[in-house]
């Protein structure tokens, strides 16, 4: 069976490239190419490849936004991104938009037709570099949220009582304060009071 292709990438010289590589390879044509995102989904609808190879960062729609949309029309296209980023601003987004796959573009040329093989068959796809990334999420423990007590002693603090007239206010001991301070400070990832409450107010715990 051929595998059919669509190319998106800014980058004509990436384009002519890619188009190159699959070219001289048996089973696979390529049906066209996009030079932003906005035009690869105009391109996905019109041709139906098999597999859209997808850059992210591209002028006008990204390569998300792209992703985004042809899951909305319901585009049979599986998309493989191909790029050279790696961060977690840019995998998670491109998986959580529906790509099938995400490779970086310093992968071996036999990786590549292996990874476009299998996302059109719909397996996920996953370069060792992104995979380890994505594995060493799932396994960092889950945040931990603050007790109401923990938040309404950080509170005080963030208003400029100490921990004995928090104490006080909380009908509480002051040893009691403390503790639950050791425990905001553990689970908001911090050392100190002033840490503590910069974090809960970014994190919108903490009343204005």
């Amino acid at each position: 069976m051929t595998i059919t292709l669509l190319i998106a990438d800014d980058h004509p010289i990436v384009r002519d490239g890619l188009r190159g590589i699959f070219t001289g390879e048996n089973g696979f044509e390529v049906l066209g190419e996009a030079a932003h995102g906005a035009e690869a989904v105009t391109l996905a609808e019109a041709l139906k490849p098999d597999v859209v190879l997808m850059d992210l960062r591209m002028p006008g729609t990204d390569g998300v936004a792209a992703i985004t949309e042809l899951a909305r029309l319901g585009n049979p296209a599986r998309v493989l991104v191909l790029t050279t980023y790696d961060t977690d601003s840019d995998v998670l987004p491109a998986i959580e938009a529906g790509a099938t796959g995400y490779l970086l573009k310093d992968s071996p040329r036999e990786e590549l037709f292996r990874a476009v093989r299998a996302a059109a068959r719909g397996e996920a796809v996953l370069s060792p570099a992104v995979a380890s990334r994505i594995m060493g999420q799932m396994r960092a423990p889950a945040q931990e949220p603050l007790s109401q007590r923990e938040i309404e002693v950080l509170n005080l603090v963030a208003r400029g009582s100490t921990n004995k007239e928090a104490a006080k206010k909380l009908f509480i001991s002051e040893a009691t304060v403390k503790t639950h301070l050791l425990h905001a400070y553990a689970k908001l990832g911090v050392k100190d009071r002033a840490a503590a409450v910069a974090v809960a107010f970014e994190r919108g715990l903490l009343g204005s």
